[in-house]
């Protein structure tokens, strides 16, 4: 699963500035025109910059195609997604290594830089963002402004787009119900927990551990009595190391999965008569994440990138990622609108207490906690 490799998904709590000089929007909004007047694409900063909607469109279906990478089809909804705006613009989407990590995107980006098979855009986490903000052409996409401060670079770097939180996903005919982490230490579920990856370089793993500390005492700036649970878990002899993926969860052979809450949705429709697959977010240990897009600034179809944001951040993108049971980050404005599909919003996996969303800082500490504490303590 993507999530096994894409690094810390977890948002800063404040909007960061972090590159900010080595990537301020050009002095003029309205982007840099060439000698015949026209704007070029891959400095305009919003859609009005570049002449409208009408003209983005225009440009993006001339140059005919968009590079994506690393974005699985049952990711999130990814695949819709894709089909979608392919099938709204009439523009190829190239997708290429749909299960590597953020870190493998900005390495794309790096070693194909000036090719025309470079990553026009990126779907990073939240830590590979924050390093790596010189790589992003700044652009605000026409709903802006409904994307919360706090999710959002002003500059227009980057902004988060789509997230959910922390849960427990497993196989009701396979054990028994689960309302807590607490249930877990239980015989009944001997050597089936799996955590997805490893918290000190997988971002679900990472949220899974948080979330345990949630449980059990700990807050945002202290991890550790998430490692102490898995420690418990381990000795009861119901900590399951094997990452799981859809195959391992439709074999059975992970029954029990601390996950997104997305992913875990998205199993149980995909294993419905097979798996009777549920998913709860323990109440009082709501640990929320979103993941970042930004628009690389090599990109090789300036264009069709930029028009791909508008899609993503347009009511159609957003109730895309609300089908696979990812949380919008427009939700809010959307529910006031009216433009969200009240459907698919009422069935988001409930979720009882304030989420938790790390800062920079608090994710810097629990990623150096995790680092010097839990392979020692888990041995």
């Amino acid at each position: 699963m993507r999530t096994i490799s894409r690094g810390f998904a977890v948002v800063a709590a404040t909007a960061l500035a972090l590159g900010a000089a080595a990537c301020s929007p050009p002095s003029s909004s309205s982007g840099t025109a060439t000698s015949s007047g026209a704007v070029n694409a891959a400095t305009a900063t919003t859609a009005d910059a570049f002449g409208g909607m009408d003209a983005l469109v225009k440009a993006a279906q001339k140059e005919g195609t968009l590079n994506v990478i690393a974005l699985p089809p049952d990711w999130a909804n990814y695949g819709a997604v894709i089909g979608a705006f392919g099938k709204k613009y009439n523009i190829k989407v190239v997708s290429a290594q749909p299960d590597a990590s953020s870190q493998a995107e900005i390495n794309a980006a790096k070693q194909l830089k000036g090719q025309p098979t470079a990553p026009d855009v990126f779907d990073v986490s939240q830590a590979i963002a924050n390093s790596n903000t010189a790589l992003f052409a700044p652009y605000k996409v026409a709903t802006w402004a409904e994307v919360p401060d706090n999710l959002k670079d002003p500059a227009g770097t980057w902004a988060n787009d789509y997230g959910g939180y922390m849960s427990v996903g497993y196989d009701a005919k396979a054990v028994p119900a689960v309302t807590s982490l607490a249930d877990l230490m239980k015989p009944a579920f001997k050597g089936k927990v799996a955590l997805n990856g490893d918290p000190t370089a997988a971002g679900a793993a990472f949220a899974g551990v948080m979330m345990a500390s949630l449980a059990n005492g700990g807050s945002a700036d202290n991890i550790a009595p998430g490692v102490d649970y898995f420690v418990k878990l381990k000795k009861a002899g119901n900590f399951l190391p094997v990452d799981p993926d859809p195959a391992t969860i439709e074999q059975g052979q992970t029954p029990v999965v601390l996950d997104w809450d997305y992913l875990n949705v998205a199993q149980a429709k995909k294993l419905a008569g097979k798996r009777d697959w549920k998913t709860v977010v323990p109440a009082g240990a709501v640990y929320g994440g979103y993941y970042v897009q930004a628009i690389n600034k090599g990109a090789p179809h300036p264009a069709a990138a930029r028009l791909w944001q508008e899609f993503l951040y347009s009511d159609a993108g957003q109730n895309l990622w609300l089908a696979g049971g990812a949380r919008p980050v427009r939700a809010d404005a959307m529910v006031k609108a009216g433009t969200i599909d009240a459907t698919a919003y009422s069935a988001l996996p409930k979720a009882e207490g304030t989420p938790v969303i790390l800062t920079q800082a608090q994710q810097t500490a629990a990623a150096s906690y995790l680092a010097a504490n839990w392979a020692k303590q888990m041995g």
